[in-house]
């Protein structure tokens, strides 16, 4: 019997794993039996662990925001402020920018239907909120900045270079834009 659990914990680790790449290729309309395929399991298994699309897609953007609360709590303790608030806005960018559907996730509103358990925002609000008050006491972000408009600016981001051949890049490359204008005027 422990076989077969560590078996069926492998097969949802593996269908994450490949549900993930195919939603960064493809978007939120991956096909679940090209996912199977390529995962070299059945369908059935599919359904099994995911009785639904909505349920695949929640787990894969639960799993990546999961870790990106997690690289916020991480940072949070750095020596530099704005570095570590950097680094997090770096990693969300590029979550989004390139796993598609992840930034119209992140773009719902959380209070008009709290159900969806993919909407990121309510997780990564909570998880980055530190690190931008720590960036605005240390001087780093201009004082009115608050984690709603960054996640706000990212996920626009994330929206306008979705069909970009290089989104990671140009999510990077638009980001550095964004820092330079919510960083606090010098002289």
């Amino acid at each position: 019997m422990a076989a077969q659990r560590a078996d069926a914990r492998r097969n949802r680790a593996l269908l994450l794993a490949v549900a993930e790449q195919e939603i960064a290729a493809y978007g939120a309309d991956a096909s679940l039996e090209q996912i199977a395929r390529r995962a070299g399991v059945g369908s059935g298994t599919v359904r099994r662990h995911f009785p639904s699309r909505h349920a695949l897609l929640a787990a894969v953007f639960h799993e990546r925001v999961e870790a990106l609360c997690v690289h916020a709590r991480d940072l949070a303790a750095g020596a530099d402020a704005r570095t570590a608030l950097l680094e997090w806005l770096g990693a969300v960018t590029a979550s989004a920018s390139t796993i598609r559907g992840l930034a119209v996730a992140l773009s719902r509103d959380s209070t008009a239907d709290v159900a969806h358990e993919h909407c990121a925002s309510a997780q990564l609000t909570e998880a980055g909120d530190p690190l931008v008050r720590r960036a605005v006491r240390d001087g780093a972000v201009a004082p009115d900045v608050t984690v709603t408009d960054l996640l706000t600016l990212v996920t626009g981001i994330a929206l306008a270079t979705e069909h970009h051949p290089d989104p990671a890049a140009e999510a990077a490359r638009l980001l550095a834009l964004t820092v330079a204008g919510v960083s606090p005027r010098q002289g």
